[in-house]
């Protein structure tokens, strides 16, 4: 919840950068139109199941779900930005979760080494993808299809057909582990008081270089209900089990790319890049080194996705990661990542997976067949790249 502020209001243009107009008034009118259409979903889910959706032990099964599919979506953001796709996370994320369960159960490997060989795997994997498009200049979009069919097979290549499992108890615990309710009490207690932190330093830098500032009344607002919304989780899950490690996870990562986006030179220019290319390569940026760089990351946070799907299901299968690159796609253009580049946030992907998380598990509540529940993510894509493209021509 703290990093919400990052979003409400704050987006970047697509042409060289800058602040859009949304963040002088404090005002972001797609951001609050999904937080509302977030609320509508839950609303019809909650009716529909008899208050089970809202129920503390789906809550945190929902918010674990999202976890993984948010994950990717992050590093979606920076790749869809740039004005790149990626249809391999998905298939990455099963064949890397796939090394992990071999490493542990056919080689015996401790928890620590098979992490980190894991991750370098994600690592060698994004700087393949890296090659061929930032060095030999093939577009993204069929490096990414290979890679996709590449890494599926793969799959089957290295589990040889079968089921792998069970892995080690401490290996599980990525997936299937907590935060003890206190401890996820002291969490929400600083978040919140860093998110008001945020806020207040905002504000005071926007007054000191004389750019708009959003009324107090609105920051006051913002406090008062993202605070009450960290509390109101917190209770929730804490009446379960407590934070779940996957979220925590999730957490950290936002936060660290939310920095890497917003106050980095690399951030800058990846929407520089993706905002206007020829400007990008004026101003003297290295196309090559940035587009390497964010392949690399998508590819070590698929093997991070890879890890926890491994953890959570305790066993690597066949089809482990199958259609993730639709939910990862689509939770971060409903986040307010622009298909044309440019445009995008972190917290705006978190958003956008847990619309598509609460879909997915308000359906399975209903038994409804995951054939419509496909047809229905799908259809949600095609909805969310038309509004995109609607509000791009109207701007």
């Amino acid at each position: 919840m703290m990093l919400a502020n990052r979003w409400w209001g704050r987006n970047k243009s697509e042409l060289n950068g800058q602040e859009s107009s949304h963040k002088g008034s404090g005002v972001d009118l797609r951001a609050y139109t999904m937080v509302l259409a977030l609320l509508a979903i839950w609303a019809v889910f909650v009716f529909l199941t008899d208050g089970r959706f809202i129920s503390a032990r789906n809550i945190s099964m929902l918010t674990r779900q999202m976890a993984i599919t948010s994950i990717l979506a992050v590093g979606m953001v920076l790749v869809i930005v740039a004005g790149h796709i990626d249809l391999s996370v998905g298939s990455v994320a099963g064949f890397t979760g796939a090394v992990a369960a071999v490493l542990q159960v056919w080689y015996h490997w401790g928890t620590l080494p098979t992490i980190l060989a894991t991750l370098a795997v994600g690592v060698l994997i994004g700087g393949w993808q890296a090659f061929w498009v930032a060095y030999r200049g093939v577009p993204a979009f069929i490096v990414t299809l290979s890679s996709m069919l590449v890494f599926r097979g793969g799959i089957l290549l290295i589990t040889k057909g079968v089921t792998v499992s069970p892995l080690s108890p401490s290996f599980k615990f990525l997936g299937e582990g907590y935060v003890s309710p206190l401890g996820s009490g002291i969490l929400a207690i600083l978040a919140s008081l860093i998110y008001v932190g945020i806020v207040i330093r905002a504000r005071s830098s926007r007054t000191k270089y004389g750019l708009p500032v959003s009324t107090l009344i609105l920051d006051i607002v913002r406090v008062v209900l993202v605070v009450a919304l960290t509390g109101l989780f917190t209770f929730t899950i804490n009446s379960y089990e407590g934070l779940p490690i996957p979220v925590l996870l999730l957490i950290i990562l936002a936060i660290v790319f939310t920095f890497i986006a917003d106050n980095t030179k690399f951030g800058r220019h990846v929407y520089a890049i993706g905002g206007n290319k020829e400007a990008a390569i004026y101003s003297g940026v290295n196309l090559k080194k940035v587009n390497s760089i964010i392949f690399i990351l998508m590819g070590t946070l698929a093997a991070v996705a890879g890890i926890l799907l491994t953890a959570r299901l305790n066993a690597a299968t066949t089809n482990a990661g199958n259609m993730f690159e639709l939910d990862a796609i689509a939770a971060a253009i409903l986040g307010g990542t622009s298909t044309l580049g440019g445009v995008g946030t972190i917290p705006g992907a978190l958003l956008g997976g847990l619309i598509m998380a609460s879909i997915d598990n308000g359906m399975s509540l209903l038994n409804i067949d995951y054939s419509i529940q496909t047809m229905v993510k799908g259809l949600i894509l095609v909805l969310a790249v038309a509004i995109d493209i609607a509000s791009k021509k109207k701007n």
